[in-house]
């Protein structure tokens, strides 16, 4: 028996339980002018509600298949079973207790696992009111791009009957029935069904916007959609399928750590194994309740317990900030990654670059090459084509020639392939110009070609404008004269704001900053200076950007970037991270394993947060649960042998009041702080942006010397209020 208890003061009861931590850092939002309508996010863990649904779960989970999967509950598991039997042979206060406390072990460790899929349940029944039985308007095999829509023949189908390649047409008011890229038409789409985002937006076809996802909603005009996606794997299944966590796998963070705690269970195992004969030829023969709960106290329950629980609500977090994730592996490379590539336009500048001003070479009329520029725009389809047509018509009144006003007019529109645009104009009598809008670069080189000289205040302009972090367009005509250039537009790109606040952070986590651009290298090293950026690739083609990440994988670093279009999509493919912007193609979103359903790109940011965040939670409650082993040991192997050898009384530093009112408190104390632990698994460990030795430090001080502590505080506790229970005192 212990000695009796000393009738010293008890030590306080005010707990420094590192369990009390820190709300989460909610990753700095967005900012922008759409107003937002959020998906609520499902009620906390003390939720009447989500416990009541969760409950269910948590028992299913004691079939044996399901206690396979983790080593630490499985042993538990058996346990609890070998302790019952034992209580049914041996009837007892102490066996019956011990017996209960070890199944709540078990049920409280599933009960944290089932919180956590339950909130991703809750979403995904969110998700599942936006997939209805839809009947999609299909167009006939005779409808070919180009074609009036007025034409087309229809015919109608179930939208599980689509299949990839199939053309369907929606009207206002219609529900998109598959995932597809837009190849006709624009129009406004509600998708507040998938992201949450109450504002519309603009859908067209032949750009970087054309990706539509099924279950979303048509509010103005018409398209017609290409349909990308097979019967039951649209984005919308695999949402669903995701956040309820049925298709998540472990991480090989994850898996590295249930191979070290199924090592340690099975040293723990071999440790009690031995423990019996040396108890036995002391005279101290242990009951195999005693020995269970010493293996239970043994080995890492805690962590075993949670694991799961951090990897689903890792992915939650993302969830919640509107990012699907297509696997945890992405979720931990984002935490560990080392450079982050990003587009220029639309990530670090507001998106459209646009016209601010005309700068005519000496000689040469501002309003004469304001309409010249103007004339050359108008079969220029991009947004900066369009903010040149608009610029000349505030500064100047200019407008657009009414139809039949321009004789033998052939316009020649803009491609990515000439980087040009411009009009042919013939007049009656055989005379006429060319006139030519575009990239320095081409439009030097078509001046060149027709015997025209370039003035060096061409190159001086246009160098002084890439200089300012601006984009030189150059305006050429050919006429009976010949070809010259008549000035030069300049284009702006205006830089978010706080984005180099947002770098910065960036910087002070340890991940540089690569900035992707097609400009040229005088514009981007601009613009990259006046962000913030730690580099820059101008005029970059999808294989520089291949190339580059290439690059950085092969020095042993991770990386991470986002990309919207086609050509983004190999080095989407190719990144450790790659984040597609749900407003891109199709091609992008299946290149990438993260898809942003809000479209900003800027966002990654916050994906690197949760991702370390996902880590350092990991690491601060396996260093909790290895600690707080060591106040058990104090309570339980004292109480096993100080009847055999009087000196481990002085073990018995906690003054608990007997053997079995010290291994009852352990078990207790060992299964209510995992429900304890419970919020700040889901919740998560806050991340700041600090070095890898604050990290540690800062785990082995707050959580390292917290889960010392906290035992020896609450076993204290608890075998003060059950001391005085016959059986157990």
């Amino acid at each position: 028996m212990y000695p009796a208890p000393p009738h010293a003061p008890t030590a306080p009861t005010t707990s420094t339980d590192p369990t009390a931590s820190t709300p989460a850092q909610d990753g700095p939002s967005h900012g922008g002018r759409r107003r937002r309508r959020r998906r609520r996010e499902p009620g906390g863990l003390f939720d009447p509600r989500a416990l009541l649904t969760s409950f269910p779960d948590a028992l299913r989970k004691l079939h044996p298949r399901a206690l396979a999967g983790n080593p630490v509950l499985f042993v538990v598991a058996c346990g609890s079973v070998l302790t019952t039997l034992s209580a049914l042979l041996s009837p007892s206060v102490f066996a019956w207790v011990i017996s209960g406390w070890l199944w709540l072990t078990v049920i409280f460790a599933n009960l944290a696992e089932a919180v956590a899929e339950g909130r991703g349940k809750a979403q995904a029944d969110s998700l599942r009111k936006a997939r209805t039985d839809i009947v999609a308007r299909r167009l006939r095999n005779n409808w070919r791009v180009g074609i009036d829509l007025r034409d087309a023949e229809t015919e109608s189908v179930a939208a599980a009957d689509l299949q990839p390649f199939d053309f369907v047409l929606v009207g206002a008011g219609e529900v998109i029935p598959a995932d597809g890229d837009v190849v006709d038409g624009v129009a406004a789409v509600d998708e507040s069904a998938v992201t949450g985002e109450s504002a519309p937006v603009i859908r067209e076809s032949g750009g970087d916007r054309s990706g539509v996802t099924g279950g979303t909603t048509v509010l103005s005009d018409r398209l017609v959609v290409r349909v990308t996606s097979r019967p039951g794997q649209s984005f919308l299944d695999r949402m669903i399928a995701l956040v309820e966590g049925a298709t998540r796998q472990r991480t090989p963070n994850e898996i590295a750590l249930h191979i070290l705690l199924a090592a340690l269970t099975i040293v723990f195992i071999l440790v009690v194994v031995t423990v019996q004969p040396m108890a036995s030829y002391a005279g101290a023969t242990q009951s195999t309740t005693v020995l269970v709960a010493l293996l239970v106290t043994l080995i890492p329950t805690t962590i075993g317990a949670l694991l799961s629980a951090i990897g689903i609500a890792g992915m939650d977090r993302l969830v919640q900030r509107n990012v699907l994730a297509m696997s945890g592996r992405a979720v931990e490379a984002a935490g560990d990654i080392n450079t982050l590539l990003l587009d220029k336009t639309g990530t670090i500048t507001l998106g459209n670059r646009e016209a601010v001003a005309f700068v005519p070479l000496p000689g040469i009329d501002e309003l004469q090459l304001a309409d010249t520029a103007q004339l050359s725009s108008l079969a220029d389809e991009t947004p900066e084509g369009r903010s040149i047509v608009v610029l000349a018509k505030e500064k100047y009144g200019l407008r657009e020639p009414a139809e039949g006003e321009l004789q033998h007019t052939e316009y020649v529109e803009f491609s990515a392939q000439t980087r040009m645009s411009g009009v042919n104009l013939r007049w009656s009598g055989g005379a006429g110009c060319a006139i030519r809008k575009g990239a320095a670069a081409q439009v030097i080189d078509w001046v060149a070609l027709r015997g025209g000289e370039v003035p060096a205040e061409a190159r001086l302009f246009t160098d002084s404008i890439a200089a300012s972090g601006g984009t030189p367009l150059l305006v050429a005509v050919h006429d009976r004269y010949a070809a010259r250039i008549l000035g030069v537009i300049h284009l702006k790109d205006v830089v978010k704001d706080g984005i180099r606040e947002r770098f910065a952070e960036l910087r002070r986590m340890g991940i540089r900053t690569v900035m992707i651009t097609g400009d040229n290298a005088l514009t981007a090293k601009a613009i990259a200076q006046e962000a913030g950026v730690d580099d820059y690739l101008a005029e970059a083609t999808p294989e520089d950007k291949l190339a580059l990440i290439t690059q950085e994988q092969e020095g042993g670093k991770l990386v991470a970037m986002t990309g919207d279009g086609t050509n983004d999509a190999p080095a989407l493919a190719q990144a450790d991270v790659g984040v597609a912007m749900n407003t891109g193609t199709s091609a992008a979103k299946e290149a990438g394993n993260m898809v942003d359903l809000d479209s900003n790109p800027t966002k990654l940011i916050e994906i690197v947060e949760i991702g370390k965040q996902l880590l350092i939670t990991r690491g601060a409650l396996t260093t909790f649960s290895i600690t707080n082993d060591v106040a058990k040991y104090f309570a339980i192997i004292p109480a096993m042998f100080a009847g055999a050898y009087p000196g481990l009384a002085a073990l018995n530093i906690m003054g608990l009041h007997s053997p079995t009112s010290a291994i009852t408190s352990a078990i207790i104390f060992n299964a209510l702080i995992i429900i304890a632990l419970i919020p700040l698994a889901l919740r998560g460990v806050r991340y700041t942006p600090s070095s890898a030795h604050d990290l540690l430090r800062r785990n082995l001080t707050r959580y390292g010397l917290g889960g010392l502590v906290a035992p020896f505080i609450g076993i204290k506790v608890i075998d003060l209020l059950i001391s005085g229970i016959p059986g157990l005192g």
